[in-house]
């Protein structure tokens, strides 16, 4: 039965609650066995990409205090098999949000993926990953630049018909919130922040660094700080919904991040140390509210 207290309306998108795993943390849904799903306010799938991709090579993740550090580096099976096998088979078992997490290493190939993804009916949000640290030669390369973000932004929106489009952002840059705002110029339906930091470890035995692609991106407990002050800086600054991510592990970083600005909140890494999270906190969420004296998340959001 749907708590009405936790729903929340994301671009126009109605969610029972405002709890999404994050992309790459929970593989395409049916990975994840061990509760049924439709407790959940929606699923930011795996990053996917025109062409299959085997990733980077190992190892590509080394713990952290806090967290952790991936260079994964988009392993995915293309935007064909992705629309062909792994969203549908999703939808035969899941009646929320289904948001499409799409990469690319050029203009061309972000506009052909959105493209694709638009017309399958099986997905209600597009969220265009203009933000990984992870692999050369893409990702990040536009989502550092306002101009390049704003350009990825509108080819996008020319191509996507009837379904929201969220840019994924970057905290690797000097202002967000210019970034943030060419993005919501160049017609960006919502925003989802932060992804993660670039960071590097090496080994003490070795000498070597514990990556293979030598740095990687740092996500976990330890950066939800600096998540809280990106979204709140953004929200304040945009008029368009925000999905907030970074380092989110309880029900109470929940209504923080929802306090800060955002509409709907992911939770990530803490997918990968407790596989339980999402549904856990979820199930916190009413207990914390009453504790807290919230009647309603949507009362919340922005108030910080």
């Amino acid at each position: 039965m749907v708590n009405e207290r936790l729903s929340v309306t994301l671009a126009g998108v109605k969610m029972d609650n405002p709890v999404v795993p994050a992309s790459g943390t929970f593989g395409f849904g049916l990975e994840m066995d061990r509760y049924d799903l439709n407790v959940l306010g929606g699923i930011s799938l795996k990053g996917t990409t025109l062409e299959p991709r085997y990733g980077n090579p190992l190892p590509r993740i080394a713990e952290t205090p806090s967290g952790l550090l991936n260079c994964v580096g988009l392993q995915n099976p293309g935007i064909d098999a992705f629309l062909a096998t792994k969203v549908p088979a999703l939808r035969k078992v899941y009646g929320g949000a289904i948001i499409a997490n799409i990469s690319g290493f050029s203009l061309e190939e972000y506009v052909k993926c959105c493209e694709r993804a638009s017309a399958c009916g099986d997905i209600d949000i597009i969220e265009v990953n203009v933000s990984c640290p992870n692999v050369h030669g893409g990702g990040m390369a536009f989502g550092t630049s306002a101009k390049a973000a704003a350009e990825v932004t509108s080819a996008v929106k020319k191509v996507v018909k009837g379904k929201p489009v969220f840019i994924k952002l970057s905290p690797n840059v000097t202002d967000i919130v210019e970034i943030a705002k060419a993005c919501e110029d160049a017609g960006a339906d919502g925003l989802t922040l932060i992804n993660t930091l670039l960071g590097m470890r090496i080994s003490l035995a070795t000498r070597k660094p514990l990556l293979s692609n030598r740095t990687g991106g740092l996500s976990g407990r330890g950066i939800f700080p600096v998540a809280v002050r990106m979204v709140w800086q953004v929200a304040h600054a945009c008029s368009i919904p925000v999905m907030g991510c970074g380092g989110v592990a309880s029900a109470q970083d929940v209504i923080e991040m929802m306090m800060a600005g955002a509409t709907a909140v992911q939770v990530g890494s803490e997918n990968l140390r407790n596989p339980l999270a999402c549904k856990e906190i979820i199930e916190s969420l009413p207990e914390e509210m009453d504790r807290l004296g919230i009647g309603s998340l949507t009362d919340i959001i922005g108030v910080a």
